[in-house]
């Protein structure tokens, strides 16, 4: 028998006669690839195809079109006067779409009538105030031809005189109230007697009256 030497003899790695050497190689060799596979998934993303950018950008532009359809039924609830007050006949329920356009609707109606009736105000104002303005310049004439001439008021006037100027307006202004007003009923008396005050008692067509009766009572004194 030889001595064996001091050394031993390593094995080989993969031995003819070892079949579990063979079953180890291949589990590393699919270890390895498995391994690769998950490098490429992390390495290559996910790309988003044209079809779901699409889909994505239809959302999105639905969503901000309803919410805009919102926000804009939000300020019209919170505009219209008559959307904030209590509704009755639905409770405390939310005001439904149809409700608050047909709200927004009367109301822009209303607004519509108030804006021609101020408009309407404002052209008879201005017409009061150009009547004022005549006034004022008759009655600055007057007061300026008195004191060019101090010694013409100082003639007296009788009472009979201021009488007759009292009548002269009168009987001017009850042959336009007699041909204006009629005596149907009361309700068509009461209209008409507003409509002729209106028509016929502005400043200009009083100063007009008194203007023709004073020239005729000169005519008559002078």
């Amino acid at each position: 028998m030889t001595r064996a030497s001091g050394k031993m003899a390593e094995p080989s790695s993969i031995s003819p006669e070892d079949p579990w050497g063979k079953v180890d190689s291949a589990y590393s060799d699919s270890v390895l690839d498995a391994n690769d596979e998950d490098s490429d998934y992390h390495q290559e993303p996910y790309k988003e195809s044209y079809k779901d950018r699409r889909r994505r950008a239809h959302t999105q532009a639905e969503q901000k079109r309803r919410d805009a359809i919102k926000k804009g039924y939000d300020d019209l609830q919170a505009i219209v006067p008559t959307c904030q007050q209590q509704d009755f006949s639905i409770g405390s329920q939310k005001l439904s779409k149809a409700i608050v356009l047909q709200k927004t609707i009367d109301y822009i109606h209303f607004l519509h009538k108030e804006k021609k009736k101020q408009e309407e105000e404002v052209s008879t104002l201005r017409k009061d105030v150009m009547a004022l303005k005549i006034m004022k310049v008759n009655y600055e004439q007057i007061v300026k031809a008195h004191q060019d001439n101090p010694n013409e008021g100082k003639d007296q006037i009788s009472d009979q005189v201021k009488f007759n100027v009292f009548q002269g307006i009168m009987d001017s202004l009850f042959q336009s109230f007699n041909a204006s007003i009629s005596v149907t009923s009361f309700q068509e008396l009461s209209a008409c007697v507003f409509s002729w005050i209106e028509e016929h008692c502005k400043p200009q067509t009083l100063r007009d009256i008194v203007i023709g009766v004073l020239q005729q009572l000169k005519n008559q004194l002078y």
